[in-house]
């Protein structure tokens, strides 16, 4: 069964708040459903299928409940940050069984205010297969990445200041959106001055830790043209995952080489085909090596292709992350892929701030990492068309 045409993206919205002391996470969910729902000229009685993942409090019974919703399908998979994109193919595939016609995706969260930051070792339960073998060398996110950033500069010759690169771009970009975290843009030597965190990663290598959240609506055909809104149409999608394949353990590379190869084959279309693309960036190696996956680039030319500007929106051959990524505006509850789609979206629609704008955006790709690069991980590749 292919989703490809089958089902549009009706609405987005983006949780303004980067810090929510006052707010539950249901809450933050409840005012990105109400925004989506609102950004689609649709209501919770609409909705006939509810998605969401590990953020949601309780899961999605739980959230289901309320949010006062009356679903027929449900769905509560949860792949990390790439979750969200996947909820996205879900819904589709869901909508073409006759499953639902409204589905209704969201995600918040807020470690800003709880103080998580990503550093501290990872809490598994004692049941968790790897546990035995792997706690007792205290991973975390950001030495996880770390780790797989070392060895793709020791197999390809990839250079700190080729990574800072991603995130002077990341910043050109976030200077234009009021709600970014951080706004002032960076130099390459900015970011390689930052304190070193675990290395080769600089503090400026790594995303925000922030408050917030988003939603997006599925809908049939029918009724995506029965609404006065853009048409945004799924074209293609993939999902893979990844881990250490029993100690055989190759950290250059990602799940990607899987999702994006799928997502690509069901949407007819390759990388040279896309106009911009989201890309998660829970880290400046992420982007590199998702780009490699994904195509865009040969594998070790990684470095090179984010060097000099090139993904900086008017400036590069592939403008990313315009509204400023996980590394300067949001990434609430340690899982950005939400946020992605709701700025391949805008794009696709025109509603970018104009200084990022794509001129005649009208296919995109939004691609999601869900885990940690050294040790295992979910990926999500979606193909999205302006029509």
């Amino acid at each position: 069964m292919t989703i490809k045409g089958r089902a549009y993206i009706a609405g987005a919205f983006e949780h303004p708040m980067r810090k929510a002391p006052d707010k539950s996470v249901s809450a933050i969910h409840a005012e990105c459903a109400k925004g989506a729902l609102a950004d689609a000229g649709l209501s919770f009685a609409d909705v006939d299928g509810y998605f969401c993942a590990g953020d949601a409090p309780g899961g999605v019974h739980s959230m289901v409940d309320y949010l006062g919703l009356d679903v027929r399908h449900a769905d509560g998979t949860d792949t990390g940050g790439s979750s969200y994109i996947a909820h996205v193919s879900h819904a589709a595939q869901a909508i073409i069984s006759g499953k639902c016609n409204v589905a209704l995706i969201t995600m918040g969260g807020r470690p800003r205010s709880e103080g998580r930051s990503g550093v501290k070792q990872k809490i598994v339960g004692v049941n968790v297969p790897e546990a035995p073998f792997e706690l007792t060398y205290g991973p975390t996110a950001v030495n996880e990445y770390a780790m797989a950033t070392m060895r793709h500069m020791h197999e390809y010759g990839t250079t700190s200041e080729q990574l800072a690169w991603v995130k002077v771009a990341a910043s050109h970009h976030a200077k234009h959106n009021p709600n970014a975290m951080l706004r002032d843009v960076v130099t390459v030597e900015d970011v390689l001055s930052s304190p070193m965190i675990a290395d080769p990663l600089h503090r400026l290598d790594c995303c925000v830790v922030s408050d917030g959240g988003g939603a997006i609506i599925v809908v049939s055909p029918e009724i995506a043209k029965s609404l006065n809104r853009p048409l945004i149409r799924v074209l293609g999608a993939g999902e893979s995952s990844k881990g250490l394949l029993g100690g055989k353990a190759d950290l250059t590379y990602s799940g990607a080489v899987r999702s994006g190869a799928s997502a690509f084959a069901e949407a007819g279309v390759n990388s040279q085909d896309i106009k911009y693309a989201s890309i998660y960036d829970s880290f400046t190696i992420t982007v590199l090596m998702q780009l490699e996956d994904l195509g865009f680039c040969k594998k070790g030319e990684g470095g090179k292709f984010v060097a000099d500007g090139n993904l900086i929106s008017g400036v590069g051959k592939l403008p990313i992350n315009t509204d400023g990524g996980g590394l300067n505006n949001n990434h609430p509850s340690g899982r950005g892929g939400m946020i992605k789609l709701i700025e391949a979206v805008r794009q696709l629609r025109g509603e970018s701030h104009p200084k990022v704008q794509v001129n005649n955006c009208d296919l995109a790709l939004v691609h999601g990492t869900g885990g940690g690069l050294a040790s295992r991980h979910g990926s999500a590749t979606l193909i999205l068309e302006r029509v």
